[in-house]
C-alpha cells in the first residue's frame, strides 16, 4: 500500500447492482486509494454481512432460522443462495478489474461478531460455547485463505488488504451481549482469549495479504487488545473516539501502525470535507502527533453505507477521497 494518506470505504453499500457497485468503487478508489469488494446487503438474506461469511465457513454448515443464522449439521437454502451471492460477486470483480494493480481489500465478518451472532443448533449464542467459538476461529481462518486465493487468482496484480468487520467485539469483552432469550447475557470472553484468537487468524493469513483491518464502528474499540496483535490495523468511527483513547490511538500511530480512521459521518450533508477534516486535525495535534504522520492513515466513511440513499453513498465516497487529498496537502505544506 502507498506511504500517503489514501482513501477506502468500510464494504457495505446500497442497491442490488453489482456490476454498478463494483465499477464505482473502482472509478472512486482504484487511483491512488484502496478500492474493495462491496456488499450489497439489500439483495436479502446471505448478502448480509453475517450470512455472507457464515455461508463460505470451511467445515460448517449454517442455515437461517427465525431467530437468526445458526449452525447445522448441512446448509440449507439461504446458505446456497449466499454462496451465490458471492460466487457473482467475484465473477464481477474479476471483469471490472481486468489487468488492474494496486491495493484491493474484501471484508468478512470477524470471528467474534459471527460468534455472537450466529447460534449453536440446539439454540444459544456461539459465544456462550468455549469449544463452538474455537471452531469458528478455526474455520474462519481457512474460509479467509480460500476466499483471498481466489480474489488472487481472479486479479493477479492485486495486492491484498483482509478486512475483518467486528461491531460486537467491544460487546463480547464486555458481557453485554444479550442470550437468545434476550433475558440474560452472556459472559464475558476473557481478553486474552479473544487476542489468541485474532493473532490465530491473522497468522494464518498473513502470507496471503499485504495488509489486515479490524474494523468496528461500535463505541469502546478495544485499543490495546488490538496493539497485542501486531498485524492489525485499526478501522474505526473517529466521532466514537473518547477522548482517553486518543492516546492509545497515538502509541499506535508512532508505533508505525496504519489506521483507517473514519473521519466522514454516514449521515454527513457536507459538501465540502473541510468540516470533519479539521475537527480531527484538531485532536491528531492535541495528543501530540505530527502532521507528517498524516501519512498512516487511511479516510473511510464512519461505517457502512447500506442504509445510504445511493446519490448520498456516492458524495460520501467522494468525500472520503478528497479528505485525503486536504490531508495529503497539509502534510506536503
Amino acid at each position: 500500500m502507498s506511504d500517503e494518506v489514501s482513501a477506502s470505504g468500510v464494504g457495505s453499500l446500497p442497491g442490488s447492482d453489482v456490476r454498478g457497485a463494483t465499477q464505482s468503487v473502482r472509478e472512486l478508489y482504484g487511483e491512488g486509494g484502496v478500492p474493495y469488494l462491496p456488499e450489497l446487503p439489500a439483495r436479502g438474506p446471505g448478502a448480509d454481512l453475517v450470512g455472507r461469511t457464515a455461508a463460505q465457513l470451511v467445515g460448517l454448515a449454517v442455515d437461517l432460522q427465525p431467530s437468526g443464522w445458526r449452525l447445522t449439521d448441512g446448509s440449507g437454502r439461504d446458505a446456497s443462495r449466499a454462496r451465490s451471492f458471492l460466487r457473482e460477486d467475484l465473477d464481477v470483480l474479476a471483469e471490472v478489474y481486468d489487468g488492474y494493480t494496486g491495493p484491493l481489500k474484501v471484508q468478512l465478518c470477524g470471528p467474534w461478531t459471527l460468534a455472537a451472532t450466529l447460534e449453536l443448533p440446539r439454540g444459544g449464542r456461539v459465544a456462550g460455547d468455549p469449544g463452538a467459538t474455537r471452531d469458528i476461529v478455526q474455520s474462519l481462518a481457512d474460509t479467509a485463505v480460500e476466499l483471498l486465493t481466489s480474489v488472487q487468482r481472479l486479479v493477479p496484480g492485486a495486492s491484498l488488504v483482509q478486512q475483518w468487520d467486528e461491531p460486537a467485539l467491544p460487546a463480547v469483552l464486555a458481557g453485554r451481549l444479550p442470550t437468545a432469550s434476550g433475558f440474560g447475557r452472556v459472559p464475558a470472553t476473557d481478553p486474552s482469549v479473544v487476542r489468541d484468537g485474532l493473532t490465530h487468524i491473522t497468522e494464518v493469513v498473513a502470507s496471503h495479504v499485504d495488509a489486515q483491518v479490524l474494523h468496528c464502528c461500535a463505541a469502546d474499540v478495544p485499543l490495546p487488545l488490538i496493539r497485542q496483535v501486531s498485524a492489525l490495523e485499526p478501522s474505526l468511527d473517529v466521532a466514537l473516539v473518547r477522548t482517553a483513547q486518543w492516546d492509545g490511538l497515538a502509541e499506535l500511530v508512532e508505533s508505525g501502525r496504519r489506521i483507517w480512521a473514519g473521519i466522514i459521518p454516514t449521515n454527513s450533508t457536507a459538501r465540502h470535507p473541510r468540516d470533519h477534516v479539521e475537527p480531527f486535525i484538531e485532536q491528531w495535534h492535541r495528543v501530540g502527533l505530527e502532521t507528517a504522520l498524516f501519512e498512516r492513515l487511511v479516510v473511510t466513511p464512519a461505517c457502512g453505507l447500506a442504509g445510504a440513499a445511493p446519490a448520498d453513498a456516492i458524495r460520501i465516497g467522494r468525500l472520503t477521497v478528497d479528505a485525503a487529498h486536504m490531508l495529503r496537502d497539509a502534510v506536503a505544506e
